[in-house]
């Protein structure tokens, strides 16, 4: 049964799983949900998201993912079964071969975990990549020429911007600024400016809404309901974009530097590819509005999004088996 290689994009917000012939077959957030008392799992990934900030005291929603990397080995374990599970279905006849990506500066330990984690989650065999990579060819760039591409990968926990050639990482940075921290920027802004108390899911839906890493045509405005620091009273107020683009300037400029950086470091010919060909931005994070122009205005390079940020990294996972077997051919 070849259909059971499976590409896991196990990422600090959500997580994808890609199956060989049938796409993304699931997305979910990367949240589990147990009960304290008990040790049992309520529930995992978007019922779990759900939960988020409306607990119980007994029930605590989690996050085993912090900055792209296992915090709760146990409960990453269980969590990687369930979604297994749920994108195969029960009947099946051997255990699937399973790629995953990690961040490009995850440690040995990390990597590790990770495949620890998988094996146990039932797979027979594992593959490790790293997350630029994996987010290069499920942008359909064809990474095994002599070529210089530039990958900005921005996840939930970590960014990761990488040149690549000949199917490999020639300079690459992994920053701990990614989407998550948007959300608390905005959540930061909010207390200061606002004397206003919002919840991380508030946060996320400012961010999508009328989140700004450049100055929009015309201003957005929106509705945040909080608790009013003062009065320690429920409250709403009007929020515009081009405040968004202030709470966001300070991590929206340590990306930017993140690709000033690797590109300080890449040699002339690989630079001279990529001035030509662009930069493509990958990754949940990189749907922010105005990050393309941002980027593009720091550095005079094209910038563009990938077609489908979101998934790019777990299908780019997902082919990187067929990618290797093409390789061993």
């Amino acid at each position: 049964m070849a259909g059971s290689d499976i590409g896991i994009d196990l990422g600090t917000a959500s997580i994808l799983v890609y199956i060989k012939g049938k796409g993304v077959v699931l997305k979910e957030p990367s949240v589990v949900a147990f009960d304290r008392d008990t040790n049992k799992i309520k529930a995992i990934g978007e019922d779990a998201r759900l939960m988020l900030g409306r607990t119980p005291g007994n029930i605590v929603a989690v996050r085993p993912l912090r900055q792209g990397v296992i915090s709760e080995y146990a409960v990453t374990e269980k969590m990687l079964k369930y979604f297994i599970q749920k994108a195969v279905g029960r009947q099946r006849f051997r255990k699937p071969i399973i790629s995953v990506c990690v961040p490009s500066e995850a440690t040995e330990v990390e990597k590790r975990a990770v495949r620890d984690a998988t094996f146990n989650a039932g797979a027979r065999d594992v593959a490790i990549i790293e997350e630029p990579i994996a987010a290069a060819i499920g942008a359909g760039i064809d990474i095994s020429k002599p070529c210089g591409n530039m990958i900005v990968d921005i996840g939930g926990g970590t960014s990761d911007i990488a040149v690549i050639s000949l199917g490999g990482t020639v300079v690459s940075t992994s920053i701990k600024i990614a989407g998550d921290d948007f959300d608390e920027a905005i959540v930061r802004y909010m207390r200061k400016k606002h004397n206003l108390l919002i919840g991380e899911r508030t946060a996320e839906d400012i961010k999508i809404k009328i989140g700004s890493a450049y100055k929009r045509p015309e201003t957005l405005t929106m509705d945040v309901r909080g608790r009013n620091l003062v009065t320690g009273l429920p409250k709403t107020i009007t929020v515009t974009s081009d405040e968004t683009e202030e709470a966001l300037k300070e991590a929206t400029t340590q990306i930017v530097e993140g690709v000033h950086a690797v590109l300080e470091k890449t040699p002339p010919e690989l630079a001279a590819d990529i001035a030509d060909r662009g930069i493509v931005l990958t990754g949940g994070g990189g749907l922010l509005y105005g990050l393309e122009e941002l980027i593009e205005q720091k550095t005079g390079i094209t910038t563009m999004t990938a077609e489908d940020p979101m998934t790019a990294v777990a299908i780019g996972t997902g082919k990187y088996v067929e990618f290797l077997s093409g390789k061993r051919d």
